[in-house]
C-alpha cells in the first residue's frame, strides 16, 4: 500500500484530534464548532493536492477497492 503525506498546522491537528476522539467515544459524527468544519475543509483541500484518483473516471471502482482493503477482517 502506498503512503500519502500531508501537512497539518498544530491547530488543525488539535481540533481534528478532538473531533475524532469525540466520535470514537460517542459514536456520533457531529460538528460542534465551526473550527471543526474549517479543519475538515482544510484536510479535504490537502488531500485534493496529493490524490489524482478522485478525479478518475474509475473513481467508483477505486473507492470501492480502497474501502474493501481498509475493512476489518471478519
Amino acid at each position: 500500500m502506498e503512503d500519502v503525506s500531508i501537512g497539518l498546522t498544530k491547530d488543525e491537528a488539535l481540533v481534528l484530534f478532538e473531533f475524532l476522539s469525540r466520535f470514537s467515544s460517542q459514536d456520533v459524527l457531529e460538528i460542534q464548532d465551526q473550527a471543526e468544519e474549517r479543519a475538515l475543509w482544510n484536510l479535504a483541500c490537502s488531500l485534493e493536492k496529493v490524490l489524482a484518483e478522485p478525479f478518475s473516471e474509475r473513481w467508483v471502482e477505486i473507492i470501492s477497492e480502497a474501502r474493501e482493503r481498509l475493512r476489518d477482517d471478519e
